[in-house]
C-alpha cells in the first residue's frame, strides 16, 4: 500500500467543521445531478483522505466514528422493519439468503482456484467476500418509505443470512490456518456460542427495555438507554467470535417492538444516525478506497475478475429470487442494489488474509488481491445507491397507484381533536392520538388540535395550559408531525370542547379518563357524559398507567350490533394502527357475525396486524375477561350512546363491570360515530339499523331529554299542590 504524508489539517475543530460542510453539502449538490448522495459521501472521503488530497488524515475519530456509524445502520435496519411483513417473507428471504450466499461462494471459489490460480484455502476467503454484503443503501429505500416492501425485507434477511455464513467460513479457514486441518467442533462451539448469545438477548432485552421505559419516561433518558443496549449487543456478538454488525441488527429487531415507528424516540434515533454517525461511516469508507493502486501491476487485470465474481453473482441471485417469486424488474433490481455493496466484512476478510504468513514466507492473500478489494468496494458503492434508488422510484410509484384518490379524500377529511387539561397527561394523549391516526402511504391524513380550555384567567390556569399545550407539541414535534394548539377561554371544558368540534370540524376526540374522587361520581364522570351526550362523533377516552409502547396485547370487547354503527370501520382502522405502532397483537371478542367484517376491514386497508378473535355472546362472558386481561395488556371496550343500534341494557350495567373488576387495567373505551351519514362499509347492513341511525339527531336528543325532565318536574309540583289541598288522614 501506498505511504501517506501527515494530513494538511490535524486540528480537531477544523476537522469537524470539514465533516460536517461535507454532509451538508453532498446531499445539495447531488440531489439536482439526481445522484444518491451515499456516493457523494464516499467520494468526498477520497478527495479529503490520505490518498487524494491528503486533507485529512483517517485517524481514530474516523475509526471510532465509522465502526459506529455502520452499528448504527444495521441497528436502523432491524428497527425500520415491520415485523408483520418479515414474517410474512421470512421463507423468501431465508431462500434468497441461501442464493446470495452460495451462488458468490460457489463462483467465488471457482474463478479465484482456475483465472487466479490461487490455493483451494484462499479460494473459500475470497469466496466469503464475495457472498458477505453491506446494506450501504438501505437508508435510500428508507427516504423512499418503502422499508414494507416485500423486495426489501427479503434483501434484509438475506443480508444476515449471507453475513453469518460468510463469517462461518472465514473462521473455518482461520481454523485450518492455525491448526493445518479441519476441525468440527470449532464449528460447533461457535454454532452453541450464537444460540446461547440470541437466547440470551430476546429472553433479558424486552424485560429490561420494558421495565426501563415503565419508570423513566424522559426521551434523553430512553435515547442513552437504548444505546447502551446497541453497542451492548454488539461488544457481545464481537467477543464470542461473530461480527458486530451482527448483534447490532439483531438488537435493532428486538427492540423493535418496543420503539414505535411515528414515535420520538424512533424520531431521535433516525435523527442523530442520519445526521451524523452514518455519514462519518461513508467518508471513512471513501478514505480507505486508494485509486492510486489501480494501475499498479496486474491489479486492474485481477481487480475486473473480482468485480464480475462479486455482481454477476449478486445480480444471478436476485434473478434467481425474482423468477421464483414472480416479481418484477424493480424488485430484482432492489434486491441487487442492497446485495451488491462490499464494505466492512470484505475488508476484515482480505485484511485477515493478508495478515497470514504462510510458511514459504508469502501471504496468504498478497498486495495485488487486497488492491483488487479496494476496487470492488469502490465500484459496488457506488452502483448500489444508484440501482436502489432507481428501483425505489419505480416500487413507490406502484405502492401509491394502489391508494385510489377517493381514499385520499376520505383520508385527509379526518379531523382529530386532542383535550388537554393537565401536563402530567399531556403528551400521553397526544402519542396515542398519533398513534390511532389514519394514514396511507405517503400521505398524513389526519390534522391534529391540540386544545386547552380554561374558565379562570389566573396566572396559575393559564401557566397550567401552556404547559399542557407545550408538552403536547414537543411530543408531536419528536416524531415529526404538525399540530394546531387551540387555548380558548369558556363557560366551561365540555363546552369549549364542542365549540371547537364545530368550529374546526372535528370529528374524532381523544381524552383522558375521568378520575373518580367521591363515592356519588360515576364512572365516566360528568364532563363527559355530558360530552358524549353533545356530540356524535368519535370518542376515545384512555386511561392508561403504562406507556403505550409497553404494552403487550390489545384486547377489544365489542357489544352486539355495533358493525351497524356508522363509525364502525372508523375505529377498527384506529386500533389496527395503534397495534401496527405498537407492534402488538390485537385480540378482537366479538360475535360470530362480526368477525368477518372486522377480517374484511383489516385485510382491505392492508394493516399488517397480527389479529385473533375470541367468541363472546353475553355480559357474563365480559365478566370473565377480567380474568384472562394482564397487567400489560390495554383493555378496549366499544361504548354505544343511548338510542343507537348498539345500544342495549346491558351498557347501563356496563360502567359498573369496569369499575368493579377493571379498575386496575389499562382501559380505553371508545364511542363509535353514530347517528351520522357516512356510508358503511359494507354491503350487508341491515335497513332497519340504518333507519333508526338516520332518525334520530344530536338536537332532538338532547330536546326530548330536556322534555321529560320538565314533565318529571311538572309531575312532582303538581302532586304536592294535590297533596296540600286534601285534608289529613287519620
Amino acid at each position: 500500500m501506498i505511504t501517506c504524508a501527515t494530513a494538511l489539517v490535524t486540528a480537531p475543530v477544523t476537522i469537524f467543521l470539514i465533516v460536517m460542510a461535507i454532509i451538508l453539502l453532498a446531499p445539495v449538490i447531488l440531489n439536482k445531478l439526481k445522484i444518491p448522495h451515499i456516493i457523494g459521501m464516499i467520494v468526498a472521503g477520497v478527495v479529503v483522505g490520505p490518498y487524494g488530497l491528503n486533507i485529512l488524515d483517517r485517524d481514530s475519530s474516523f475509526t471510532i466514528f465509522g465502526q459506529v456509524g455502520l452499528l448504527y445502520l444495521m441497528f436502523l435496519a432491524g428497527l425500520e422493519i415491520d415485523m408483520y411483513h418479515l414474517r410474512r417473507n421470512i421463507r423468501k428471504g431465508v431462500v434468497f439468503g441461501l442464493l446470495t450466499f452460495f451462488i458468490p461462494m460457489v463462483m467465488g471459489v471457482l474463478a479465484s482456484v482456475y483465472i487466479l490460480h490461487v490455493s483451494w484455502l484462499t479460494s473459500f476467503l475470497l469466496a466469503s467476500m464475495y457472498a458477505s454484503h453491506t446494506l450501504i443503501a438501505y437508508p435510500v429505500a428508507a427516504r423512499f418509505g418503502i422499508t414494507k416492501a416485500p423486495s426489501v425485507l427479503i434483501s434484509v434477511v438475506g443480508t444476515i443470512i449471507a453475513v453469518v455464513g460468510a463469517l462461518l467460513v472465514l473462521a473455518g479457514a482461520v481454523n485450518i490456518f492455525d491448526t493445518g486441518e479441519f476441525h468440527s467442533s470449532g464449528f460447533l462451539w461457535l454454532f452453541t456460542k450464537l444460540a446461547l448469545y440470541c437466547a440470551a438477548v430476546l429472553y433479558a432485552y424486552p424485560r429490561l427495555t420494558r421495565r426501563f421505559f415503565k419508570q423513566y419516561s424522559d426521551k434523553v433518558t430512553q435515547y442513552v438507554f437504548v444505546m447502551v443496549m446497541l453497542f451492548l449487543s454488539a461488544w457481545v456478538s464481537g467477543a464470542i467470535g461473530l461480527e458486530p454488525v451482527l448483534g447490532a441488527f439483531f438488537a435493532g429487531l428486538v427492540l423493535n417492538r418496543y420503539i414505535p415507528a411515528n414515535s420520538p424516540l424512533m424520531n431521535s434515533i433516525e435523527f442523530v444516525g442520519n445526521a451524523l454517525f452514518i455519514p462519518y461511516f461513508l467518508i471513512g469508507v471513501g478514505m480507505m478506497i486508494n485509486v492510486g493502486v489501480i494501475a499498479r501491476g496486474n491489479t486492474l487485470a485481477v481487480a475486473g475478475v473480482m468485480l464480475a465474481v462479486a455482481l454477476a453473482s449478486k445480480w444471478l441471485a436476485a434473478w434467481i429470487a425474482q423468477i421464483t417469486y414472480g416479481m418484477d424488474g424493480a424488485d430484482r433490481r432492489m434486491m441487487f442494489g442492497l446485495t451488491t455493496a462490499h464494505t466492512a466484512v470484505a475488508l476484515a476478510v482480505v485484511t485477515i488474509g493478508y495478515n497470514m504468513i504462510l510458511p514459504d514466507g508469502s501471504r496468504m492473500i498478497d498486495e495485488t488481491i487486497l488492491n483488487g478489494t479496494v476496487l470492488v468496494i469502490l465500484v459496488t458503492c457506488a452502483i448500489a445507491p444508484m440501482f436502489t434508488s432507481q428501483a425505489a422510484s419505480r416500487i413507490k410509484i406502484r405502492m401509491l397507484e394502489g391508494v385510489s384518490q377517493t381514499d385520499v379524500e376520505k383520508a385527509s377529511a379526518v379531523h382529530m381533536l386532542i383535550p388537554v387539561a393537565n401536563p402530567i397527561t399531556s403528551a400521553s394523549l397526544m402519542e396515542l392520538g398519533l398513534m390511532m391516526r389514519l394514514r396511507h402511504e405517503g400521505i398524513n391524513a389526519d390534522t391534529l388540535y391540540a386544545l386547552h380550555v380554561r374558565n379562570d384567567n389566573s396566572p396559575a390556569a393559564k401557566a397550567i395550559g401552556e404547559n399542557s399545550l407545550r408538552l403536547a407539541i414537543q411530543a408531536a414535534a419528536g416524531a415529526d408531525v404538525p399540530v394546531t394548539p387551540i387555548e380558548r377561554f369558556d363557560i366551561n371544558t365540555v363546552t369549549g370542547i364542542l365549540n371547537t368540534v364545530q368550529e374546526r370540524d372535528i370529528n374524532c376526540i381523544v381524552i383522558g379518563m375521568h378520575r373518580k374522587t367521591t363515592v356519588i361520581d360515576s364512572f365516566l364522570g360528568a364532563k363527559i357524559e355530558q360530552l358524549l351526550k353533545g356530540t356524535n362523533h368519535m370518542v376515545v377516552i384512555s386511561r392508561c398507567y403504562i406507556p403505550l409502547n409497553t404494552v403487550t396485547r390489545i384486547v377489544v370487547f365489542v357489544p352486539a350490533n355495533a358493525e351497524y354503527e356508522t363509525g364502525f370501520r372508523r375505529w377498527v382502522l384506529a386500533l389496527g394502527h395503534l397495534a401496527s405502532e405498537i407492534g402488538c397483537r390485537i385480540i378482537f371478542c366479538t360475535n360470530e357475525r362480526q368477525q368477518p367484517i372486522v377480517r374484511s376491514i383489516i385485510r382491505r386497508e392492508a394493516l399488517g396486524i397480527r389479529h385473533e378473535y375470541r367468541t363472546v355472546l353475553d355480559k357474563d362472558d365480559f365478566v370473565l375477561l377480567a380474568n384472562r386481561v394482564l397487567d400489560d395488556d390495554l383493555f378496549v371496550v366499544i361504548g354505544a350512546r343511548p338510542n343507537s343500534v348498539s345500544y342495549s341494557s346491558d351498557m347501563v350495567e356496563s360502567a359498573m363491570f369496569l369499575q368493579r373488576y377493571f379498575n386496575r387495567y389499562n382501559l380505553c373505551m371508545i364511542y363509535p360515530e353514530q347517528f351520522g351519514e357516512e356510508p358503511a362499509s359494507y354491503t350487508f347492513t341491515d335497513p332497519l339499523g340504518s333507519d333508526i341511525v338516520t332518525t334520530a339527531s344530536p338536537l332532538w336528543l338532547a330536546v326530548r331529554s330536556r322534555l321529560q325532565k320538565l314533565n318529571a318536574l311538572k309531575k312532582r309540583l303538581t302532586h304536592r299542590r294535590r297533596s296540600r289541598r286534601q285534608p289529613p288522614t287519620l
